[in-house]
């Protein structure tokens, strides 16, 4: 390409391309591999196509697709996708035909899972089971380990005929090659175990067998994880031996890997700080000259830029940032990046969802993996619509039902738009969720959508008005348990401390151990500085070494505990696992930080009274008497849908959604979705 090609004026180097010899990609942003379930899906890859294509249309350099198989017991689960003959080819043709059309370019990731595969048919490096998986893996036989090879070389020779433009090998994240480069999964005493030479032969005779299929015009990149974050992980040297010697192989690109799935570390999680692992990335420029790309919560352009201006990395890779937000490219090279929709790390419908093997999608946008099934296509007439609560579902269902062309008015009674969200984004490694309010409400100006703030509306106001149809998104309020006391001056609802409104003292009392609860007590322990958005605090919290001088950059280093503000005690009654409500990607994380805090967890509890002591309870048959100065109710919540029958005995069409539809423990998700889909056939 020229040089004299100019450059974006917003992000001059996020946006310039990058040659790559053979073929030039149009800008530095790689859509990171993500899997969405549709991978296995009846008339799953017709719906991958469009979902790849949109991205493609959206701007994005180069794509990877979620991981596919290059054999039978690499599979993800029994029935998961493999790529390894030639009739399979055809339905990826479906994927690289949109994705060509829309002018964008996409590799096919290649992943053996290994022991991580979920099926009694998985093999590894050694018969050393992982923790995270019930099913132990067989020792694979050195005939094995040559079939393997020789898979993963046919794989990418069909990804080739099905018209990908490269692939991408999966040697990161604890999967197969992984497994083989590391002392803490390969036990072996043969070529293929023992000293890191033989250890990494594994990935090296890939490489170079894929390489010698494909030719030199085709896109190779190698996943390295570069950052184990698991004891017995590769040193440092190692993975610099690794990367040198891959470059030699002929490796294209070179990509960023951090982490094992096992890892008791957070590395993609809201709590994380953003472009929390470039450093990584940017000790490793020092060491080969192929491209390299840097990965993990990087979810705006801006950190983008910072990251590529810094020499971190020569691209950046965002997976959810793209299901958030398909135009997020074209948006940025527009000067419009304050109209991304932006990824708040999250996990609840993409992660959560593979692991509960259901497709994945997005919180803030649903129609995530659903282009084909969710749209916003004009009515075929216009309705008058009110929208009674400016939460995420009415902010959702309000920008929706305006796509359409629908007259949308947004009734909310504060003085703010938000509803949960703007308590939510106070709680410590939730600040992301301050993007969501400014997206959504920005979106509704742009969409005029006409927003009565202070508006509290009656029955009578409604049905005079002439509206079609009324939506209430009227959310929830704090349940009150029946405890004997709860009326005293030291007990404050969830609300009231999220909102400051509640002077707290140095010893607190949390009602309830659910997401809430949890968050809660994180929010009354914090002193300080959030360590989400201060990265050397966070490393030191979790004991990364940023040096890498131990194996695994974490093994032998110590983690700093950080200062409690106050001690809490975190109740519930049940008498079982705390955090079991929580979500499974990042529950465990919210249990770590507690633990690190001065919290004590008390469950099996029976609450007796409250008086001016404190909180009386009976725990195991015994009184005991907690000597608090506050108490805090997180015990759930209750649907705020009082206008409901009123409006169905005045003969008004009305319909609920969020959580005026259903308390429950709060879920954005459920209500955000539910918005979408009453706006897309209303």
């Amino acid at each position: 390409m020229s040089t004299n090609t100019p450059k974006n004026p917003h992000f001059p180097l996020m946006l310039s391309p990058l040659d790559l010899g053979f073929t030039t990609l149009k800008n530095r942003v790689l859509m990171g591999s993500m899997h969405t379930g549709l991978e296995e899906e009846k008339g799953g890859f017709n719906k991958l196509a469009a979902f790849y294509a949109e991205r493609a249309r959206g701007g994005v350099g180069l794509i990877v697709t979620g991981g596919i198989a290059p054999n039978f017991r690499g599979r993800i689960a029994p029935h998961g996708s493999q790529l390894s003959f030639s009739w399979q080819t055809s339905k990826h043709k479906l994927i690289t035909d949109a994705v060509h059309k829309e002018g964008g370019k996409i590799c096919l990731q290649i992943l053996h899972t290994g022991r991580y595969a979920y099926h009694p048919f998985n093999i590894s490096a050694s018969n050393v089971k992982a923790p995270i998986n019930p099913f132990k893996p067989r020792q694979m036989s050195e005939r094995q380990i040559k079939k393997t090879i020789k898979d993963f070389a046919s794989t990418c020779q069909l990804s080739q005929k099905a018209g990908y433009d490269g692939v991408e090998i999966m040697g990161s994240e604890g999967y197969l090659i992984n497994q083989f480069l590391c002392s803490r999964t390969n036990k072996r005493k043969d070529q293929w175990g023992g000293s890191y030479q033989n250890r990494m032969r594994f990935a090296l005779e890939i490489v170079k067998a894929s390489r010698q299929k494909v030719g030199k015009d085709f896109i190779i990149i190698f996943r390295l994880s570069m950052l184990d974050l698991v004891e017995e992980g590769s040193t440092w040297d190692e993975v610099v031996e690794l990367a040198k010697a891959l470059e030699d192989a002929g490796v294209t690109i070179i990509n960023t890997g951090i982490g094992w799935h096992e890892a008791r570390i957070p590395t993609i999680a809201t709590s994380v700080p953003r472009a929390a692992f470039s450093w990584v990335t940017a000790k490793m420029k020092k060491e080969v000259s192929i491209p390299l790309i840097t990965t993990n919560r990087i979810n705006t352009p801006e950190v983008a830029e910072e990251i590529l201006a810094r020499g971190d990395a020569d691209m950046v890779s965002m997976a959810r940032p793209m299901l958030a937000d398909s135009d997020f490219v074209n948006k940025a090279a527009a000067g419009n990046s304050d109209h991304i929709n932006t990824c708040i790390a999250c996990n609840q419908a993409c992660l959560d969802h593979v692991f509960k093997q259901k497709r994945a999608s997005c919180l803030v946008n649903p129609r995530a993996c659903y282009e084909t099934e969710l749209n916003f296509d004009k009515a075929s007439s216009a309705k008058k619509l009110a929208v009674i609560g400016g939460g995420m579902a009415g902010m959702a269902f309000s920008i929706y039902a305006a796509q359409r062309g629908h007259e949308v008015n947004l009734f909310e009674a504060k003085d703010h738009l938000g509803g949960q969200f703007n308590l939510a984004k106070n709680v410590p490694g939730k600040e992301e969720f301050i993007d969501s309010l400014r997206y959504f409400t920005s979106e509704l100006e742009r969409q005029n959508i006409k927003v009565n703030l202070n508006s509290p509306q009656s029955v009578e106001q409604l049905k005079e008005a002439g509206f079609d149809d009324v939506v209430l998104a009227t959310g929830v309020t704090p349940r009150i348990p029946a405890i004997d006391g709860i009326d005293n001056p030291m007990v404050y609802n969830y609300q009231q401390v999220l909102k400051g409104e509640a002077t707290m003292g140095a010893r607190v009392a949390v009602l309830g151990a659910g997401g809430i609860g949890y968050d809660i007590s994180e929010f009354l322990t914090e002193a300080g500085e959030s360590h989400t958005v201060n990265l050397d605090l966070w490393l030191k919290e979790w004991g990364i070494d940023t040096e890498v001088t131990h194996p695994g950059g974490i093994e032998g280093v110590k983690q700093v505990k950080p200062e409690s503000a106050r001690h809490v005690y975190l109740l519930q009654r049940k008498a079982e696992r705390f955090g079991k409500t929580l979500q499974p990607t990042t529950g465990w994380i919210h249990r770590a930080a507690l633990k690190k805090r001065t919290v004590d967890m008390i469950g099996g509890v029976e609450y007796v009274k409250i008086d001016d002591n404190g909180l009386h309870i009976k725990e195991d048959g015994e009184l005991r008497l907690l000597e608090v100065d506050n108490i805090v109710i997180c015990t759930g919540q209750e649907s705020e849908k009082s206008l409901h029958q009123g409006l169905e005995d005045a003969g008004v069409s009305v319909h609920l959604i969020g959580g005026a539809d259903y308390a429950g423990e709060l879920d954005a998700k459920r209500a955000i979705r539910q918005a979408a889909e009453l706006a897309a056939r209303i």
